[in-house]
C-alpha cells in the first residue's frame, strides 16, 4: 500500500557525490512524518545521482530528480517543489548546515495554517556557528530590519531552510533564477498578502559536507529586490502572480523519476 506523503522534501544538488549518503542517512533517520526526499540535480552526469540512487534502492522515499528549468539552485528549487506531491514542501541543503530533525516541526507549522515556517537563526534559540563575517553580518541585520519594520512573522527571512505551503507557492509563482533568495522572495510574497509565517529556532552550522557556491556578490541584487518588495501595501494573489512572466507547466508526472532532458 502506497502512503501519501505528507511533506516533499527537497534538496538541490550539485556534485555532491558520496557526501550525499550521509545527508541522506540523517534526512530519513529523523523524518517520521510520511515524506518523500526529492534529491534534485541539474546534469544526468551529475556525481550525486549514483550515491543518491544507491539509496533510493533501500529506501523508496528518495528520489533523484532532474531538473529540466534551468542551472542553478533557484530552478533546482522551484521544479523540485513543482515536483512535490505533498502539500508541504521543505528546501534544505545537501551541505549538513541545516538539522534535519526540525523538518517534521516545520511541515507541522505549514500543516497547522503558515504558508511558510522559517527555521530562524536569529531567534531567541537559535544560532548561526560559522560561516563568512559579512555574510552573516548582513543576513542578521536583513532578517532583523524585516521583522521591526515590514513585521515580517520571521527574524530569518534569508535561510534557505524553511517549509512552504505548496499550494501558496504555485499561486504566486517563484520568480528568482540566480541562487538561494527563493526563501527571502516567498516570504517576502506572504507579507504583502498578509498571510501566516511563523518560525522556530535553529541552529545553523557552517557547510559541514563539501564546498560552498553560495557567491554573494553575485546573488546581492537578487537579495535585495525581494528584501525592499516586503514593505508596502497589502497585494493580492492574483497581483502578486501578474509580476510574473510566463508560467513553466509543472512537470507533468511527479511520481516517476526525471531522467528526460530539457531538449526532449
Amino acid at each position: 500500500m502506497t502512503i501519501t506523503p505528507r511533506v516533499s522534501v527537497v534538496i538541490p544538488v550539485y556534485n555532491e557525490g558520496e557526501s550525499i549518503v550521509r545527508c541522506l542517512d540523517r534526512i530519513l533517520r529523523e523524518v517520521l512524518l510520511p515524506a518523500e526526499v526529492l534529491v534534485v540535480h541539474d546534469m544526468p552526469e551529475d556525481t550525486t545521482v549514483p550515491y543518491a540512487r544507491e539509496v533510493a534502492r533501500t529506501d523508496p522515499r528518495v528520489r533523484t530528480v532532474l531538473n529540466t528549468y534551468g542551472r542553478g539552485p533557484a530552478n533546482a528549487i522551484r521544479f523540485g517543489i513543482d515536483s512535490a506531491t505533498a502539500p508541504v514542501a521543505v528546501v534544505t541543503m545537501a551541505d549538513g548546515s541545516d538539522d534535519p530533525r526540525q523538518i517534521d516541526d516545520l511541515a507541522r507549522l505549514v500543516d497547522r495554517g503558515v504558508v511558510v515556517a522559517a527555521a530562524s537563526r536569529y531567534m531567541p534559540g537559535g544560532q548561526q556557528v560559522g560561516g563568512p563575517r559579512f555574510k552573516r553580518m548582513m543576513s542578521r541585520w536583513a532578517g532583523r530590519t524585516l521583522h521591526w519594520f515590514a513585521r515580517v512573522g520571521t527574524r530569518d527571512a534569508t535561510n534557505s531552510f524553511k517549509a512552504y505551503d505548496t499550494g501558496f507557492v504555485r499561486t504566486v509563482g517563484i520568480e528568482s533564477r540566480t541562487g538561494f533568495e527563493i526563501g527571502l522572495e516567498l516570504t517576502a510574497k506572504a507579507n504583502r498578502m498578509r498571510l501566516p509565517v511563523a518560525e522556530i529556532p535553529t541552529i545553523w552550522l557552517d557547510r559541514q559536507l563539501g564546498e560552498s557556491r553560495f557567491d554573494l556578490g553575485r546573488f546581492m541584487p537578487s537579495y535585495l529586490k525581494w528584501y525592499f518588495f516586503a514593505y508596502g501595501r497589502r497585494l493580492t494573489a492574483e497581483q502578486i502572480a501578474a509580476r510574473r512572466g510566463p508560467v513553466i507547466p509543472a512537470p507533468a508526472d511527479p511520481t516517476l523519476e526525471k531522467e528526460n532532458s530539457a531538449s526532449g
